[in-house]
């Protein structure tokens, strides 16, 4: 049998190429292969866990069942990581029924534990996190953002705001356009626009210079005829914005709790006009609101890097083929 020390391989499977994860593994001390759905038995016997996205996966289960089959022989996990839960807007529900009859994977990784489809017998919490190549303080200092004098915008946010194109971003849409006029109104700078045919140096200019930035929805909050149903995951800018010395406001997010400490690392608001009595709190109370970046900062850079969910991804691994011996 293979030993655990000569397991340095992770394996990328069904086109599932992540350059983060990438990075992340290969920072860890990995190599890292695409391999499709036809892995080489040099690779098997090498290979400390395969990792698939779990929208290729429901895309194109009859490679997954191919691939599967390779990994079972070898004793190889299959981990699904998994951005799109809990609805998976994307996908037909007759695809997503057949995936998960077919229980392909070993271990099912999504950003949120939220009730969904169960891909595999065992569940793991593995959040959004930061590419610390591109998300850092990219030459600024956190004791510069203490000078109020250093910032442009009282609040800003940018991001898909094309609700025409996109329906999952709508709502944000209209809430931006009514929240405009109402933060004008009390004299605020304030900066809302799309993302679209911005550089990234602008995008990094508007979160470092904006005293506040705004969270609201993501692609994976989904409208129904009960309402808005909120992710309980936290889209990747709610640890971006910090990584990148930001102070985040986000709409409220079951799973900050699990990531960040509320109050301490962390700042949301309830609704419309909670966000509008929030956003006056914190820019009333600037010490305070730096203060909960510089330490959201320290958390994300310390708990929440791409690194650390591929240690995480490695130890489910690890004690999956102990648990098979």
């Amino acid at each position: 049998m293979t030993s655990q020390e000569t397991r340095n391989l992770v394996l990328f499977g069904l086109n599932s190429h992540s350059e983060m994860f990438h990075d992340a593994f290969q920072n860890l001390g990995y190599e890292a292969a695409m391999i499709g759905d036809h892995p080489t038995s040099e690779q098997l016997a090498r290979a400390a866990l395969c990792f698939i996205s779990v929208y290729h996966g429901v895309r194109s289960p009859w490679a997954a069942i191919k691939l599967k089959r390779h990994l079972k022989r070898a004793g190889v996990p299959l981990i699904g990581i998994d951005r799109d839960g809990p609805w998976h807007m994307g996908r037909l529900v007759r695809q997503l029924k057949l995936f998960e009859w077919l229980r392909l994977l070993d271990i099912y990784a999504p950003h949120t534990l939220q009730p969904t489809y169960r891909f595999a017998p065992q569940v793991i919490y593995n959040a959004n996190a930061v590419w610390v190549r591109n998300y850092n303080l990219h030459g600024k200092t956190l004791e510069e953002m203490r000078d109020p004098a250093f910032f442009r915008w009282d609040v800003s946010f940018v991001g898909n705001m094309s609700g025409e194109r996109y329906k999952e971003h709508a709502e944000r849409q209209r809430f931006f356009a009514a929240l405009r006029p109402r933060l004008e109104a009390l004299g605020l700078r304030v900066l809302f626009r799309s993302s679209g045919g911005m550089s990234e140096q602008e995008q990094i200019e508007v979160i470092q210079h904006s005293i506040i930035n705004l969270n609201y929805r993501s692609s994976c909050d989904h409208r129904s005829r009960a309402g808005v149903e909120m992710s309980w995951g936290l889209p990747e800018r709610c640890y971006g914005v910090p990584a990148r010395g930001g102070f985040m406001l986000s709409d409220q997010r079951r799973h900050a709790a699990d990531d960040f400490a509320p109050g301490k690392e962390w700042a949301d608001y309830r609704d419309f006009e909670d966000c509008i009595a929030r956003i006056q709190y914190h820019l009333g109370h600037f010490a305070e609101t730096r203060a909960i970046a510089e330490a959201a900062n320290a958390r994300v850079m310390r708990d929440h890097t791409y690194e650390k969910r591929a240690e995480k991804l490695l130890e489910a691994a690890a004690r999956w083929r102990e648990a098979r011996r």
